[in-house]
């Protein structure tokens, strides 16, 4: 037993070092003053400098928050009553037949949905630019938030939706009082999910990018066929902090509304204690 736990330690050190070992190389080189990968000559702030005045790049990686932001808050709206829609179907047929059709969005290959996309907005004359783009990501995303929801309705007690309609609750009370509350969790990972989608797509986003738009992915794949930038690395550098202060803040409330179960499973009456951080 003790050998197996050490070996699952072993192969989990490497597996993280082989996946963690490429992004800190990227981050060492970004400090240095060669200006190229093969050497390091020096520290240096100078690509973090250039980055800040490429004007050009700072309104690409905004733009691509704003789509990665709208188009996940509207996945997660539509993916979260799409889950309670599909848990709430009263035929078992119907359930299985609207889960496959999310599976196959899921496991369908990038470049066939970007494809698809592009024939879809030319087929209806729709311009290709920051609306074709957010549309194929909200719909990308659907159906991961509605994977990340449908296991906490799964989890969710239904004899409380039960007691609920009996005192005469309305819909839009059950929805608000018993189920939004039930699958926070659900709603709060598939929304984080979307995000990072969102932010890292390249295959469908290079279908459906128009001229004079553009997002990070298809803006750094095309500097990158120019030949090696450290400028690039710096962004690198800086969305993969950013990634790791909403991968921290994502667990840290993960935490709070673990323990605020807690209290209210020991205590329900106890709603002060639940809700302090």
């Amino acid at each position: 037993m003790v050998k197996n736990t050490k070996l699952s330690s072993v192969y989990l050190f490497v597996v993280f070092v082989l996946l963690y070992l490429p992004i800190f190389y990227l981050i060492y080189y970004s400090f240095n003053a060669a200006g190229t990968m093969n050497q390091f000559d020096g520290f240096t702030l100078e690509h973090y400098t250039a980055l800040a005045e490429d004007t050009r790049l700072l309104t690409i990686a905004l733009d691509t928050v704003r789509v990665a932001l709208i188009s996940s808050l509207a996945a997660t709206v539509i993916g979260t009553m799409g889950a309670i829609g599909i848990y709430f179907s009263r035929k078992r047929r119907t359930q299985g037949l609207l889960m496959s059709l999310n599976n196959i969005l899921l496991v369908s290959p990038d470049v066939i949905i970007g494809a698809s996309f592009l024939l879809l907005f030319t087929l209806v004359g729709f311009r290709l630019g920051f609306y074709s783009v957010l549309f194929s990501h909200i719909a990308f995303s659907i159906p991961i938030v509605v994977l990340m929801v449908l296991p906490r309705l799964e989890e969710m007690n239904p004899h409380m939706i039960t007691a609920a309609r009996d005192l005469g609750a309305s819909q839009w009370q059950v929805l608000k009082e018993i189920i939004l509350p039930s699958i926070s969790s659900g709603i709060l990972a598939g929304f984080f999910m979307a995000f990072t989608y969102s932010i890292d797509d390249f295959a469908v986003t290079f279908f459906v990018t128009g001229n004079g738009f553009a997002t990070l992915s298809v803006e750094i794949y095309s500097r990158a066929r120019q030949g090696v930038s450290l400028e690039i690395n710096a962004l690198s550098t800086i969305l993969f902090l950013v990634a790791m202060a909403i991968v921290v803040g994502y667990y840290f409330i993960q935490k709070q509304q673990r323990t605020r179960k807690k209290i209210l499973a020991v205590d329900p009456t106890n709603h002060e204690k639940a809700v302090m951080p």
